[in-house]
């Protein structure tokens, strides 16, 4: 494993056992409420500290971007975390959320770690080296029609100015697939998008730490990552679809026809 990527699957397991152990006591927790349904609480912040300290302890000079607590140094290599993303489902004791860390070097991904505590599921990618399922090789699927395809999405909770075009683009793939899911963390979505489980993956207005790491794992699975124009301002824009080649193109196509000037990036 790369010394880089050692280091932070130390950090996310470190912010994953003390998430797992919180969880056992969701009602005492101090939560704060960021905007619309927008939450954040105790355990995000430790986990955060958690986690930066681990990185920083080792690479005391590179920089950090997270979502807690924002933009800290000036390197060329930047660590992209989200302690504990599906804050949500955390709080409501819905067993699906994750912690997710990136590692970009001169403004490309080079490091990526979704680490799902509850079930212990360790998801890895190295650029060139290929994406990991705890130590087992993962691949993106091999299904070649989007009407046999289980697809992925997050629908919009806190900014609604996409709303209009999100449904239209919902309510078409509802009817040209096998199914539509949206748990409720980006990260592992894209995580399981990576490892098959999801054909294709759509959302809008994501953030880097959402993504940084998922879209490192599908790319060294095999897997295409793009904005939902097919181009690769993802990460600025956060509009977001992906998956295996195939079923990449077809659910571009389902969204072609809906793009608003907002969605375009």
């Amino acid at each position: 494993m790369h010394p880089m990527l050692n280091i932070a699957v130390k950090a996310a397991r470190r912010a994953g056992n003390l998430i797992h152990r919180a969880s056992d006591n969701i009602d005492h927790l101090t939560v704060t409420k960021k905007s619309h349904a927008d939450y954040v609480s105790e355990v995000d912040r430790a986990a955060e500290q958690v986690i930066i300290e681990t990185l920083l302890g080792a690479y005391p000079n590179h920089a950090i971007l997270a979502e807690e607590s924002g933009t800290q140094g000036d390197s060329e290599f930047v660590w992209i975390i989200d302690p504990l993303d599906g804050t949500t489902n955390f709080l409501h004791g819905y067993p699906q959320y994750a912690v997710s860390i990136a590692l970009m070097h001169k403004g490309v991904i080079t490091q990526g770690v979704v680490y799902d505590p509850t079930k212990n599921d360790l998801f890895t990618a190295t650029r060139g080296r290929g994406a990991y399922l705890n130590d087992r090789r993962i691949r993106v699927s091999k299904r070649i029609e989007l009407a046999d395809s289980l697809i992925g999405t997050g629908f919009p909770y806190s900014s609604f100015e996409h709303m209009e075009a999100y449904m239209a683009i919902f309510r078409d793939l509802m009817q040209k697939t096998a199914g539509l899911r949206r748990p409720g963390a980006a990260s592992l979505d894209l995580a399981y998008t990576a490892a098959g489980r999801y054909d294709g993956f759509f959302e809008t207005g994501l953030k880097p730490w959402d993504i940084a790491a998922g879209c490192l794992l599908i790319t060294e699975a095999g897997g295409m990552v793009g904005d939902l124009q097919g181009n690769e301002n993802y990460l600025k824009s956060g509009h977001l679809c992906a998956g295996n080649p195939r079923i990449y193109e077809q659910v571009l196509q389902v969204i072609a026809p809906h793009l608003t000037d907002g969605l375009k990036s």
